[in-house]
């Protein structure tokens, strides 16, 4: 059961307008790293999950979430407020509405006109929102470790946003939803480290044989680090073809009749690499001038 308040979770005040800055907003509205997208992600996990204490994280920060994209919507609907009621109104001739909201060369006449100053369900450049940005997998350390990425890639989004704007009040809230976004990359740290079992995800075990080997696949540069040494890894400098000991092909075993359909195409199909033909690109291009002389009788 969801039960709306009216108060927002994070006080809100803007200074004045600015149409620009609420639509770079819009990245965190409706963009792919933005609270709509994080509160289904977490929502959708938290129905599915059978553990009591992770299932009640889950809802309750995908419910967050939902507060925070009560934040920013707005946000985006005090920076465009002025903008709202000239094209409403039709208040301003068209050359000043049109200057006024795209604001220090920001391109946001797009949701402007089509939202009527409203925040859309759209990242910046107005492409709508997608559930094609949920990238939950089904396996709860997989997408644990999927959540604190996404809480650390939002998190870097509202510095670059803070960093757009001398708002005091616009830099104060997105300051607070930077902030909660540590505190659920947290939250998402001790769930994945309260699991025993936490790596590698799933319930197969890696093949032995392959699972603490590095392959050194770009030649010159070469840097080792924890991540590739010896200590940690088998390093092999000079990675050669079927490292399973096999000749590297790829094969298949066709009943006969399928075999003898292949076999007929490929002689019907294959290159005769005795002959030179003569192209209609070759027929109909220019013949390079042969030397200077030549070039200077033409």
């Amino acid at each position: 059961m969801f039960r709306h308040v009216k108060q927002l979770q994070y006080t809100v005040r803007v200074a004045g307008p600015n149409p620009g800055l609420a639509n770079l907003l819009l990245e965190q509205f409706g963009g792919p790293q933005g609270e709509l997208a994080a509160a289904c992600r977490y929502f959708t996990q938290g129905l599915g999950d059978d553990d009591p204490g992770r299932k009640d994280m889950l809802m309750d920060i995908a419910t967050e979430e939902l507060s925070h994209l009560e934040i920013i919507g707005s946000l985006v609907g005090m920076l465009n407020k002025g903008a709202k009621g000239q094209l409403a109104e039709g208040t301003e001739q068209e050359g000043e509405i049109y200057r006024s909201i795209t604001g220090n060369g920001n391109d946001s006449h797009l949701t402007q006109l089509l939202y009527g100053g409203g925040p859309p369900l759209t990242n910046s450049a107005g492409v709508p929102w997608t559930a094609a940005y949920i990238d939950t997998i089904g396996e709860v350390t997989a997408d644990l470790r999927s959540n604190i990425a996404a809480e650390a890639r939002a998190k870097i989004l509202y510095e670059r946003l803070i960093n757009m704007t001398d708002d005091v009040g616009v830099k104060d809230a997105l300051g607070f939803l930077m902030t909660r976004e540590v505190a659920h990359q947290m939250s998402f740290e001790k769930a994945l480290y309260a699991i025993s079992n936490n790596f590698p995800p799933g319930k197969l075990p890696p093949v032995q044989k392959y699972a603490n080997t590095y392959f050194n696949m770009s030649a010159g540069g070469e840097v080792r680090g924890s991540w590739n040494s010896d200590e940690n890894f088998d390093y092999v400098a000079d990675p050669q073809p079927a490292v399973d000991g096999g000749d590297g092909l790829a094969s298949v075993t066709l009943p006969a009749d399928q075999q003898a359909a292949l076999d007929s195409m490929i002689v019907r199909t294959q290159s005769d690499t005795a002959v030179n033909p003569v192209t209609g690109a070759e027929l109909g291009s220019v013949q390079p001038i042969e030397n200077e002389t030549a070039a200077k009788k033409v």
